[in-house]
């Protein structure tokens, strides 16, 4: 069995950082490109003869991507693989027309939900997939070849899919059931002035619905800045404000899903995918269980158990998330944070397909979002984020770990801990969750604290 080293720039989301510092430069996306077009098309036996492999490059809004598009563009074609260009596009835009073309391969150049100072990039496969941890590694080991073109002759073509937008609209729609439309309902849509800015309000207003959209001016500098799915409070005082009937947040590049309610009440993806497990349950169409991660609510899981529902748990993170689904052979998961999986639907996390279900689920039964939730009542949580050095190895430290076991005893069987690394910042999360509010509060920040005084010293 071959060993698979540690990935040095891949983490739980591709590669993410400050751009103009390594790895975010046109150097290392020039070599990245270069190293991907060679592994991705190496062993493609789909591709007939003389016809050069073809990859789809979709962007978010931020003003450091066309630089690195660039770069990255004049890697590939050096490699002799054929680009597509569709502009700004939202994540499962990419991964959907990169499957709908048969095409080798998606990239798309984005840091999600931080804010425009970064910048990064995440790879799809020909089916639509997150590349595995073996790919991954396969592409890092290329990065110090020698960069040698192909011949002239043999060099990658480029151009641009001027329909990118429209043909995503279209399948967005295809998820949402026929029978039904969302006239009669005023819904507000916060794009984070980013990649679905020109996508989410046309797919909501062609299915009927008075759309009232926000955060869909971008000029490069101001994506996820006072809004989208980390930025709620503006959403909740536009859908209050306009006496809205639902309110969608989506973030930067479109695969994260928040939504408010019409009396201005946040419900996160863990919520969000309880909603559409029980309706689906109550429809006959939910398909074994549900995935959520490490840090889901424990009211949710109790909930599911209370239904009848299968819950297993991932590693924090989408692809984790999509793992355990194929392992399992279910279709639904998520996370609080917003990303939401339905593998009947698509191949990836998809924010704006996401808030269909769960619109879906609101017009099949003519309840709000609170009445659908009704009987789920979320354990206090408290997340602390602590900033600190990348490779720090908090599981060494013996302080942190006694205060966990110490927390966890207190708490008895009502609660947990967790720590652990962000797989896309430099941080350390801490997690507490459990019945008392104060308890929770308490314990996350004893832990923290002992973590900033280790990681000063």
């Amino acid at each position: 069995m071959d060993v698979i080293l540690p990935k040095i720039f891949f983490g739980t989301d591709g590669i993410r950082g400050r751009v103009g510092e390594g790895p975010i430069t046109p150097e290392f996306f020039m070599r990245l490109g270069y190293s991907a077009g060679k592994v991705l098309v190496s062993d493609d036996r789909c591709l007939t003869k003389d016809k050069r492999p073809a990859v789809l490059i979709g962007k978010d809004t931020r003003i450091s991507g066309y630089m690195l598009e660039s770069a990255l563009e004049a890697g590939l074609s050096a490699a002799g693989v054929d680009v597509l260009l569709t502009g700004p596009m939202p994540t499962p835009g990419v991964a959907y027309l990169t499957c709908a073309l048969r095409l080798q391969a998606g990239i798309v150049i984005s840091a999600s939900h931080n804010s425009f100072e970064d910048n990064g990039i995440k790879f799809f496969s020909s089916s639509g997939n997150k590349l595995s941890d073996k790919t991954e590694r396969d592409i890092e080991d290329g990065l110090n070849a020698p960069l040698v073109s192909m011949s002239s002759a043999h060099l990658g073509k480029a151009r641009r899919v001027n329909d990118a937008p429209g043909r995503y609209i279209e399948f967005c729609k295809s998820t949402f059931p026929h029978h039904f439309d969302l006239h009669g309902m005023r819904i507000v849509v916060d794009c984070a002035h980013g990649a679905a800015y020109h996508i989410a309000g046309h797919v909501l207003h062609e299915l009927g619905a008075d759309v009232v959209l926000i955060g869909a001016e971008p000029d490069g500098l101001n994506i996820n800045q006072d809004y989208g799915a980390t930025h709620s409070a503006t959403l909740q005082q536009v859908v209050k404000k306009h006496k809205a009937d639902i309110g969608i947040a989506l973030d930067g590049d479109g695969d994260r899903l928040i939504m408010v309610d019409n009396k201005g009440r946040l419900y996160d993806g863990d919520q969000l995918v309880c909603i559409i497990a029980k309706h689906r349950q109550n429809e006959g169409l939910l398909n074994g269980g549900v995935v959520g991660t490490l840090m889901t609510n424990l009211a949710i899981e109790n909930y599911f158990k209370k239904l009848g529902v299968p819950f297993a748990r991932a590693k924090v993170g989408d692809r984790y998330v999509l793992e355990l689904l194929q392992r399992k052979g279910w279709e639904l998961g998520g996370e609080g944070s917003g990303h939401i999986i339905c593998l009947d639907k698509h191949s990836t996390g998809d924010g704006i397909i996401s808030a269909l279900q769960v619109l879906y689920a609101m017009k099949g039964t003519n309840k709000t979002l609170a009445e659908l939730l009704r009987g789920v009542a979320l354990y206090p949580q408290q997340l602390i984020n602590i900033k600190t050095t990348k490779g720090f190895d908090f599981l060494a430290i013996k302080s942190v770990k006694a205060a966990q076991i110490k927390a966890e005893n207190d708490l008895e069987r009502k609660g947990r801990v967790l720590i652990r690394a962000s797989g896309t910042e430099p941080l350390v999360r801490v997690m507490v969750e459990g019945e008392s509010k104060q308890k929770v509060k308490r314990w996350a920040e004893y832990i923290s604290n002992i973590l900033r005084k280790e990681i000063n010293l």
